[in-house]
């Protein structure tokens, strides 16, 4: 499958968009998976712990609380009987992009 096969149907590959950016930055595809891995781990490892990474010009990583709730189960035979599970707190990761960000993707948010 090409790059524009797979942009095509508007998703990005982890392999495309590495491979993308080595491009743009003029660096060995290598050198930029080290760094993509650096920066997700990173930023997945201060979130957790509760912190807001601020990229200045690009946007926020934070966590977001949820409340636990109950739930169904699969659907399988023990769902026909009516099954639940309790499913406790948790955290999410959240984005929000800043406004310069997304005036270039064309929405304002205003």
């Amino acid at each position: 499958m090409t790059a524009t096969a797979q942009l095509d149907q508007g998703r990005v590959s982890k392999r495309e968009f590495i491979q993308r950016a080595a491009r743009r930055g003029g660096m060995p595809v290598k050198v930029v998976q080290q760094a993509y891995d650096a920066i997700i781990d990173e930023v997945i490892d201060l979130v957790q712990s509760g912190n807001r990474v601020t990229l200045t010009g690009f946007g926020k990583f934070y966590p977001q609380e949820h409340k636990g709730h109950v739930a169904q189960t699969n659907f399988t035979q023990e769902r026909q009987r009516g099954a639940t599970k309790e499913v406790p707190d948790y955290k999410v990761l959240k984005f929000s992009a800043t406004r310069e960000v997304n005036k270039r993707l064309g929405s304002t948010g205003d």
